[in-house]
Parts: C-alpha cells; structure tokens; sequence
C-alpha cells in the first residue's frame, strides 16, 4: 500500500485519537469536561492504542516518510503515557508508603538497622552501669551546669517537664521539639558520608548522653518525673534514631566496599535505596516531637498511665516494623 492511500485511510483515526489524548489530558478541567466524550475515550483508548502502535510498525516496515513515522511515534508515546500513567492521589500515595513501603525497607536493611540500635543502646547501659558504680563519673561526661540544667528540668516541682520554660506555649515547643530531633537525625545519617565513622560517633556519643542522664536523674530520685516523661516518645524517637544511623552505616559500607561500582556511584546508590527510611525516620521524629510537646510534658497524667501509653506505643512500633508491607518486601 503506498503512504498516500495509507494516511487517507487511517488519517481520521489518528486525529481522533489526538483529541482523545488532548481530553484525557485535560479530565480534571471543569471548562473541557465532557463526560460522553469522556467516557467513550475510556473504552475505545486501548484499542486505538494498539492499532496506532500497529500503524507505526508499518510505516516502519515499508519506510513511509521519517514525517509520518515521527507523527505516529509521538502518537504512541502520548497514548503510552495516558494508558500506563499513574492516578493515584497523594493520601493514596502516603498510605502505600507508611504501611508497605518504609517497614518493607526497614526489614530489608534490617542488618545496619540492628547494628545502628546496638551502637545507640550499649553504650547507653554501659554509661549506666558505670555511673551506678562511680557516680562522679556523670561529671566527666557532663559538666556541672550541665547536670544543674538537667535536674532542673525534671525538678517535681515544675508545671511542665523536659524543658526550663515559663511563657512558651506547646505549639512553640513543639517547633522547638521538631527542630532538635531532626538535627540530631540528620546529624546521625549524613555521618554516615564519611565512610560511616560520623554515623558511628553520633550513635556511640547519643547513646553515652542518654545514659549518663538517665542514670543520674534517678539516682537523684527523680524517677516519677523523667521516666514518665520519656516514656511518651521515646519509642518513636529512639527508634527513628537508630534507623537514621543505620541509614548513615549503609552509606558508609559502600564507600567502603563499593563493589564494582566506582566509590561515589555505589555511595548514591545506597544512599538511595535508603531514601524510604529518612523520609519514614522524619515522620517518625516529627510525630515524636507532637507527643513529647503535648503529651510527655504534662504533669496532670498519672505516672501509671504513661508507663501504659509508652509500652503500648514500643509494642506498635514493633508490630508495625515486623506485619506491615510484608507482601512489598
């Protein structure tokens, strides 16, 4: 068949599916909304998409002008792009990342996870350990305002615990709140560029702090003020903690032992493969940060009752990271 029968033929056919192409494209317009038109596009577009792919595989076949093979190429590839394209909204999109995508790779990296949690947590009890032994030893690790600040924090007496604050509202600690936890969290992942040893000091230095604190503040007999306290968010923030470390040890093991991927190519690689739990690790700390400023920080709870909220909320957290996306992994 030569080209000129050829466009007459099927001319009309891609002129409509042009405008076809041109409606689906403008659907959420109210001023080219036409729901028949619309409708009919939906159920005839896969069709016609298949006979313009078939039309071009002709024009190729028997050399039609390289005009007409660019027309029904460029046709194909809008056809492509409205058949295959994604409609999914951004809560849709949210809702897959929450409960399939972040746990599934959690699980997935499980190893540098682990490992991010031991260098965070041995520390933590050796610090313990030592300063039950030798309590001046919180003094080497602290300095005396240090400690002063601390106490003065979680002092019974206050109306509100964890921070020396009078006029602030919790919206204002809230910010605050969000502020500190994502620098430490950042801090702890970006570490991880220099071959890992930034993840490993921020883990290792993180968990030193925590413990040297925490065994203080109850050796001094403040257990009803800041083990309430942390028992709130610590769940959530910690965690998120140890997934940014074990984000910053990824990175770091492939600047290390890159493979046969140059150094820089298998660091952003891992790098973004490890994108998911930043951004799960950011959720994490922000919603931790809503807790410690509305929840951890009141004094009118009973001390039993957040003991429950912080258990229940560590219990969740491990369900959630060992149920959920178990079909995406």
């Amino acid at each position: 068949m030569k080209q000129e029968v050829f466009e007459r033929r099927y001319s009309s056919d891609w002129e409509q599916f042009e405008q076809w192409i041109s409606l689906l494209s403008k659907r959420r317009s109210r001023a080219d909304n036409d729901p028949e038109r619309l409708q009919a596009a939906g159920k005839e577009f896969p069709a016609r998409y298949r006979e313009i792919c078939h039309h071009l595989a002709l024009a190729r076949t028997r050399r039609y002008s390289i005009a007409l093979q660019q027309r029904l190429n460029q046709l194909a590839l809008d056809g492509h792009q409205q058949l295959y394209r994604s409609r999914t909204t951004f809560l849709s999109t949210l809702q897959a990342f929450v409960f399939r995508e972040f746990p599934a790779t959690f699980r997935r990296y499980w190893r540098y996870m682990l490992a991010s949690t031991l260098l965070f947590y041995l520390p933590a009890f050796g610090m313990a350990i030592a300063i039950n032994l030798q309590p001046e030893l919180v003094f080497s690790f602290l300095s005396p305002a240090d400690v002063s600040r601390m106490e003065a924090m979680y002092d019974p007496q206050n109306d509100v615990l964890g921070r020396e604050r009078v006029s602030e509202t919790d919206w204002q600690m809230f910010a605050y709140y969000i502020y500190n936890n994502i620098t430490i969290g950042f801090q702890t992942f970006a570490g991880g560029l220099v071959f890992g040893l930034g993840s490993l000091f921020y883990l290792v230095f993180n968990g030193l702090f925590f413990g040297a604190v925490a065994t203080h503040l109850t050796a001094v007999g403040y257990t009803s003020t800041f083990w309430p306290f942390v028992a709130g968010h610590s769940a959530l923030e910690l965690t998120a903690i140890c997934i940014f470390g074990g984000v910053g040890l990824l990175i770091g093991y492939a600047g290390i032992a890159p493979g046969r991927r140059s150094r820089w190519h298998a660091i952003r690689y891992q790098a973004t493969n490890g994108m998911p739990l930043v951004y799960g690790g950011v959720l994490m700390l922000v919603a931790a940060a809503f807790v410690e400023a509305f929840w951890s920080s009141t004094t009118w709870p009973p001390v039993m009752l957040k003991f429950v909220v912080g258990g229940a909320l560590w219990l969740l957290l491990l369900l959630y990271f060992l149920l959920m996306g178990r079909h995406e992994s």
